[in-house]
């Protein structure tokens, strides 16, 4: 199959776990979990309904129970059987799958750990907005948690900002919900296009893909927010999976 290639995309991933139900895999970013609209190009699913080839001949089936965005690395859920697909999709609906990521921020926060408990809903509902699936922190919003504690800060060069790695445990699953609370907090992502100082990034960047001006903006191609682990009961279990951070996140954190 012929692939269009719109961005600089990295069709990879690891497998992290697998049980003869499930697996998890590690994505790399800008990757897209699932196909969609008309946009031909790599996916996860399209990765993972190669590996699993035998599966899928002998009655099985690839169900994607967490999906990250396409700038977010790090773990996915998979289920291999329509039972363990239902089983772990109602897991999910009783927020027994336990996430937790890790993020490098722009600046260095003044506070150790906090929790942001600000409410959530889509900015074009209460003001304009330029960025249909753009979020924003409102009273009107759903109720969203998420707990943050700084791990690391590093220093600025003259090239690069000064940034912090941040642990972050959501408590619940609004949409861009990390994105927007660490925004909100004064400390986006690094990277972040969206929810940035300047969301005209995002603007620009679907106006003319990644460019040396943006580079020189953003610093990095995606956003540096990875999943890095998923807990969950399975079978009077626990399972508990972990993903170490990928290279362009690491390779800033060894910045001294």
């Amino acid at each position: 199959m012929r692939y269009d290639m719109p961005i600089a995309i990295k069709p990879d991933f690891s497998v992290l776990y697998e049980t003869e139900d499930f697996l998890a895999v590690s994505k790399a970013a800008p990757l897209l979990a699932h196909p969609t609209g008309e946009k031909n190009e790599p996916t996860l699913w399209h990765g993972l309904r190669e590996l699993l080839a035998y599966e899928l001949a002998t009655g099985g089936q690839i169900s994607l129970v967490n999906r990250l965005d396409r700038e977010t690395s790090g773990i996915t859920l998979v289920a291999k059987t329509l039972r363990a697909a239902r089983e772990l999709g109602k897991a999910m609906q009783r927020r027994e799958l336990h996430k937790e990521y890790m993020a490098l921020v722009l600046g260095h926060p003044a506070w150790r750990s906090c929790t942001c408990e600000e409410p959530i809903l889509s900015q074009s509902s209460v003001r304009p907005s330029r960025i249909h699936v753009k979020q924003c922190c409102h009273p009107d919003g759903k109720p969203c948690f998420t707990s943050f504690r700084v791990l690391k800060t590093i220093p600025a060069t003259r090239n690069l900002p000064a940034m912090s790695l941040i642990r972050c445990i959501p408590r619940t699953g609004r949409m861009h919900q990390i994105r927007v609370h660490l925004a909100h907090l004064s400390h986006p992502i690094l990277g972040d296009k969206i929810y940035g100082f300047d969301e005209t990034c995002y603007l620009d960047f679907i106006a003319e893909g990644w460019t040396p001006d943006l580079r020189r903006r953003l610093h990095l191609p995606r956003h540096a927010l990875h999943s890095c682990a998923l807990s969950f009961p399975w079978r009077e279990e626990t399972v508990r999976i972990h993903a170490p951070l990928p290279e362009d996140m690491a390779a800033l954190c060894r910045r001294q």
